[in-house]
């Protein structure tokens, strides 16, 4: 995704943003303030992100950075609501292949998406899509993991035709959880991922869902 792409950000994202963006050089440079903030995260982790880091790393100013971020905390979040919109592309991508034989291959195949990304996405492997951050009160939205779960739930349903049923809803939660745990433990370490507990993963969320679908 380039730094031209637009995209909806979750409206607590949207809440903290100062000018939410509405033309394409405004989106361009607000893609480039967060592809900014992932840089950095990626080499000191979002605890020490500064709105300085953010302009230094942009090339910007930080006026500019304050014109659409009122501080740190909304730039995190920003990030997190990117995240997972681009968790949830991903997600829906893969599950609308024909390559699944049965929907257990089909949930494994998200877990396959959520390790790519820990790879690929610049800042995902710290911040993820913001359920690890603690620097805000509860809300009322759903947690990042339920929103995926429940997309993957309805994905399922409805091509391999299994019984939306409360248990399968908690098996597929559950499951969705298992895989952010042990995919989020295998690249606490290491940016290519340890194999061992990418494979636990995959055999956990096999083991979770074995007898609901």
């Amino acid at each position: 995704m380039s730094n031209t792409d637009t995209y909806t950000l979750h409206p607590s994202a949207s809440a903290l943003i100062r000018n939410e963006p509405v033309q394409a050089r405004s989106t361009a440079r607000l893609a480039t303030l967060l592809d900014s903030a992932a840089a950095v995260i990626d080499e000191i982790g979002y605890e020490k992100l500064t709105t300085a880091m953010v302009a230094e790393r942009a090339g910007a100013s930080i006026g500019t950075v304050y014109r659409y971020f009122p501080d740190r905390i909304a730039v995190l979040q920003s990030l997190a609501s990117r995240n997972l919109e681009r968790l949830m592309v991903r997600v829906s991508e893969k599950l609308s292949r024909a390559e699944h034989a049965s929907a257990q291959d089909a949930l494994l195949a998200v877990v396959d998406v959520m390790v790519d990304l820990f790879r690929t996405e610049p800042g995902f492997r710290s911040l993820r899509a913001g359920d690890v951050l603690d620097l805000l009160p509860p809300t009322t939205e759903e947690p990042a993991s339920v929103v995926v779960a429940t997309a993957v739930g309805d994905a399922l349903a409805e091509r391999f035709g299994v019984a939306d049923t409360a248990e399968f809803r908690l098996a597929v939660g559950s499951a969705v959880e298992v895989a952010d745990a042990l995919v989020a433990r295998a690249f606490a370490r290491s940016s290519s991922g340890d194999e061992a507990l990418v494979a636990e993963a995959r055999r956990s969320v096999a083991a979770v869902v074995a007898d609901r679908l």
